[in-house]
């Protein structure tokens, strides 16, 4: 009888434990700097900023580690989100995303990131919930 309780007290100790270690609530924050001149993504777990900082000092002219989009307007004569060049540097434990051009008033931007996405949590593959494909983290910014 006792053997069976202290059972289930560990199987019921390690699930919770395992649900309360869940990243899910620790996304990446993207915004704007406090100018507006760039982008931030802030937040990074450390062990996603370990591989960003080795991608980037592996192949920093080419890296591609977000995506920033000009989302069309309503008036808008061209209905497809334009990519901004820009250049991407890591600053401490962010990363910065500066644009070619400055951004302009009244637009709005989708930011798109891989950072810091998982594939599942423990909790999510205990329970059978694993994606077989990743999504992108998106956030819309207005300037």
């Amino acid at each position: 009888m006792f053997k069976r309780y202290f059972t289930c007290s560990v199987i019921v100790w390690v699930s919770i434990s395992a649900f309360s270690c869940s990243n899910r609530n620790n996304k990446p924050v993207i915004k704007f700097s406090r100018d507006s001149t760039s982008i931030i993504i802030k937040n990074i777990d450390e062990a996603s900023l370990l591989q960003v900082k080795n991608a980037y000092h592996n192949k920093a002219d080419t890296i591609n580690m977000m995506s920033v989009l000009i989302k069309p307007g309503d008036k808008d004569s061209i209905q497809d989100e334009q990519e901004v060049p820009g250049k991407i540097e890591i600053k401490g434990d962010s990363l910065v995303f500066s644009p070619d051009q400055p951004f302009l008033r009244g637009k709005e931007y989708l930011v798109e990131s891989y950072i810091g996405v998982k594939f599942a949590t423990v909790g999510d593959l205990i329970l059978g919930k694993g994606n077989q494909n990743l999504k992108a983290q998106q956030q819309t910014l207005k300037r």
